[in-house]
């Protein structure tokens, strides 16, 4: 019966995701709001919250404060890339400035990997996730100076934007360390 129910779950789980995948190209046949880039981009992020269930359902074996730390960690980076691909962070989308918060996913992808995503590796993935996020809007400053390509927020906004991020990834790294402990006290 359990075997059914997850079945179930996952059958349900991935035909929600293919249906909305398929509506994307039925919509752009009705308005030009949507760009084959960003159908193809918003594709993409449902295939992720998909690879997300399937990686949630193999945490289960994890604890529940494990759980807790690495939804907060994959929440913050999906919302980056969401926020980041649909609007932009530094300025419109279209700036190539936004390009460079490619390196907090390639940190925490790099990280993910190298530590096997055992709790020890994921507090300094994170963390280094965060120190990434914060760079960024620093790095951008120099390269392109704050004038109009900085959008509406301007160079204040980008940057209280980029802490929230960042406190984010640093959430999650403190989670994980407390998973860390508790694993090293009863072992």
């Amino acid at each position: 019966m359990n075997l059914i129910k997850n079945i179930t779950a996952r059958t349900i789980v991935w035909s929600i995701i293919l249906l909305l995948i398929l509506i994307l190209p039925v919509i752009m046949q009705f308005t030009d709001e949507i760009s084959v880039g960003e159908a193809v981009a918003y594709g993409v992020l449902l295939l992720i919250a998909g690879g997300f269930y399937e990686l949630w359902k193999w945490l289960k074996i994890r604890t529940k404060k494990y759980r807790i730390a690495f939804g907060i960690g994959f929440g913050g980076a999906l919302l980056l890339g969401w926020a980041n691909g649909a609007v932009g962070i530094i300025g419109s989308e279209n700036n190539p400035a936004n390009l460079m918060y490619g390196a907090v996913f390639a940190v925490g992808l790099v990280g993910c990997l190298l530590s096997q995503l055992r709790p020890r590796g994921m507090v300094y993935t994170l963390f280094t996730a965060a120190i990434v996020q914060l760079l960024i809007p620093v790095i951008a400053l120099f390269i392109w100076p704050a004038q109009a390509s900085w959008g509406d927020a301007g160079v204040i906004g980008v940057f209280i934007i980029n802490v929230f991020f960042a406190l984010i990834f640093v959430g999650s790294s403190l989670v994980f360390r407390q998973v860390y402990l508790m694993e090293r006290k009863n072992n």
